[in-house]
């Protein structure tokens, strides 16, 4: 469902499509409920070897990183640092990974391809980034972690499945259109890089 708390658009899992249809590129929305990190290994692991998540993320969300965790007692954890990874890295498993799990918000770092553009708009979900320098602060609004699944692993490659409150901002950067919001600056960037490059040609010539 979605909540709007204090200004904020809240997606609160579990997630329908529905839920996403009002959502779109260049949004900011907040996190309440299940967010599991899923990095390179575990998106190898399903999409290549078969291997089915031990952690359900069907209408949930999924947070490309590698976090630093504090072992506490009682095979507890804490959650110290989670700064995203570049979701790039993900891209060619991504189409797969969300048919498979039915996961409804990709959270992650940078922008991402046609396989996860593709994912978005056939399967109803999101592609969003949080912005770069928050990854103590967005471990502050992990409440708790929940479980920790293949440890084998190590750290930065374990799933760890965290309920969060108001995770975030997160920037939608692909939406259920499949719209992709780097893609799409890039035209516009690329347009005003060229109009800027021919001025300053025309005053500095020995630059070209």
């Amino acid at each position: 469902m979605v909540e709007i708390r204090d200004g904020k658009k809240v997606l609160i899992t579990p997630i329908s499509r529905e839920d996403l249809n009002d959502i779109h590129i260049g949004d900011i929305i907040y996190l309440d409920g299940d967010l599991t990190t899923c990095r390179d290994v575990a998106h190898r692991r399903l999409v290549e070897e078969g291997r089915p998540l031990p952690v359900d993320v069907r209408d949930c969300a999924i947070l490309h990183a590698g976090p630093i965790i504090r072992p506490l007692e009682n095979d507890k954890f804490e959650m110290v640092s989670v700064g995203p990874t570049t979701s790039m890295r993900m891209e060619k498993f991504e189409k797969e990974f969300v048919e498979q799990t039915g996961v409804k918000v990709i959270v992650g770092k940078g922008g991402m391809g046609p396989n996860t553009e593709y994912a978005c708009k056939n399967y109803g979900c999101l592609h969003c980034v949080i912005p770069a320098g928050n990854a103590v602060m967005a471990a502050v609004e992990v409440e708790e972690i929940l479980e920790a699944q293949w440890r084998d692993l190590g750290m930065p490659e374990t799933l760890w499945h965290c309920r969060v409150k108001e995770f975030g901002p997160l920037i939608v950067s692909i939406d259920t259109d499949g719209r992709n919001l780097f893609e799409e600056q890039k035209v516009i960037y690329n347009e005003r890089k060229e109009k800027v490059y021919e001025r300053i040609c025309k005053e500095v010539r020995f630059i070209k």
